[in-house]
């Protein structure tokens, strides 16, 4: 452990940091799921509805750091692909 108050200010914001990062990923498996569920249902409105909220989800954790943002646009790549066997 730090002996540095201010080091161990920066290990307790990592791990902040890194739940709030982990939240987000989750919620684009989340998502995921979701979409592909829509699609297996055959449910077109749901399916459109469900990738418009996997996009934000997906551009959200792009732009706070938690995908990087060729990982971001794969994923909604993925999705795209997804929603298209419908």
């Amino acid at each position: 452990m730090a002996n540095i108050a201010s080091q161990e200010k920066r290990i307790h914001r990592a791990e902040r940091e890194r739940f709030e990062n982990r939240r987000r990923t989750s919620q684009v498996k989340t998502w995921f799921r979701r979409l592909e569920s829509a699609v297996e249902a055959g449910d077109a409105a749901k399916a459109d509805e469900e990738l418009r909220q996997l996009v934000s989800r997906v551009d959200r954790a792009a732009k706070s750091g938690g995908l990087h943002r060729n990982n971001a646009a794969r994923k909604k790549a993925r999705a795209a692909r997804i929603r298209a066997r419908l």
